[in-house]
């Protein structure tokens, strides 16, 4: 596996992996908000945070992770390629070699919310709506030292 950082020519393939994960994780996302979302990836939110490509060992997009100062902003995994440490992979590589020590999940993508725990993270606080100001309860959590 090799992580790069990411250009704009990759934004498709990252449309892609992000489309596969949210639709595998987020069944509480109403559809007019992952259409919404969609819209706002390439041209709103990809261009304000630092994202890194993971291509697996045939040089293939498998996952993709943002970041923003200590904060990671995203960490999507194609849906076909969960559960193989992945997920492990991107968020070690997010804490040690990027220094990212908080996240921002869902309340109601409890994978995920479990998954950050097992990497050492604990929820701080939680905000009632996301940063869109929709109705996705945020937890806001912080790498335990």
């Amino acid at each position: 596996m090799k992580i790069r950082p990411t250009t704009p020519a990759d934004y498709s393939d990252m449309l892609r992996i992000w489309e596969s994960a949210v639709k595998a994780t987020h069944d509480f996302l109403k559809e007019e908000d992952f259409l919404f979302f969609k819209e706002q990836l390439a041209v709103n939110f990809f261009p304000q945070v630092e994202t890194y490509l993971l291509l697996d060992d045939q040089e293939q997009p498998v996952a993709f992770i943002g970041v923003h100062g200590d904060m990671l902003e995203m960490l999507f995994v194609d849906d076909a390629m969960r559960g193989k440490g992945i997920g492990r992979y991107l968020i070690g590589y997010a804490i040690h070699e990027l220094k990212i020590t908080k996240v921002d999940v869902n309340e109601q993508n409890s994978q995920a919310a479990g998954f950050y725990e097992k990497m050492g993270f604990r929820v701080t606080s939680r905000s009632e709506l996301d940063g869109m100001g929709k109705p996705y309860p945020i937890l806001h959590m912080e790498l335990e030292k």
